[in-house]
């Protein structure tokens, strides 16, 4: 039997997320691109366990912000912020099944551009187009200014300042990037997120987990 995407090679590797079999070299040109994986499908978790073996090296330039340092010592402060963040990301992926890792990268993207306008005074938003990103935007946003509503009431002021919040965002940009493989349709960073938390049904009830990446 011929392999239904390519119709010249054998099809002799089964593909759940198609119930049927494929060729190997389809498998591997279109996992995550035109064929929506399933974190357990076993050639997925093969080709991921390669991929932390031999990790990306990234260009300058493919880094956001690169000139930026984020300290150490302000993102252990800052743990259950960043937990926060990871933790809405979940909720948004667990009701919009399309979420793929390019859509948080790119609203968090858009966030954190956000968030360095703020250091010089001149607040400039613009929200991801597509509409799965721009709904974990939006649901960032709002985790965010609540965080800030919370210790303002709490303290008397907003100790959680605008600049450490754009260095969480980009920080959380990084972990997201060196664990996505970049794929169209790649899971790969929600699923090590997934890995940092409660299951998907115990979700809401829950206290977030601190994020080691």
């Amino acid at each position: 039997m011929s392999c239904p995407i390519c119709e010249k090679r054998k099809a002799k590797r089964f593909c759940p997320a198609k119930g049927e079999s494929i060729c190997a070299v389809c498998c591997g040109t279109e996992r995550e691109v035109t064929i929506d994986c399933p974190a357990d499908c076993p050639h997925l978790v093969q080709a991921r366990r390669y991929e932390e073996q031999h990790p990306r090296e990234f260009a300058r330039e493919e880094i956001l912000f690169a000139d930026v340092e984020i300290p150490p010592a302000m993102i252990r402060e800052r743990q259950p912020v960043v937990s926060g963040l990871g933790f809405t990301v979940l909720k948004f992926a667990r009701d919009n099944a399309a979420l793929a890792d390019g859509d948080v990268l790119a609203a968090v993207t858009s966030l954190a551009e956000a968030y360095r306008t703020l250091g010089s005074g001149i607040y400039y938003e613009k929200p991801p187009q597509g509409p799965m990103a721009h709904g974990v935007y939006a649901a960032l946003a709002a985790f965010l200014e609540d965080v800030k509503k919370q210790e303002a009431e709490r303290s008397g002021f907003p100790s959680l300042k605008d600049a450490e919040i754009f260095l969480l965002l980009v920080f959380l940009w990084r972990v997201g990037k060196h664990r996505t493989n970049g794929r169209p349709r790649a899971r790969a960073f929600l699923d090590f997120l997934q890995a940092q938390y409660p299951a998907s049904a115990e979700i809401q009830k829950e206290a977030p987990k601190i994020i080691v990446p």
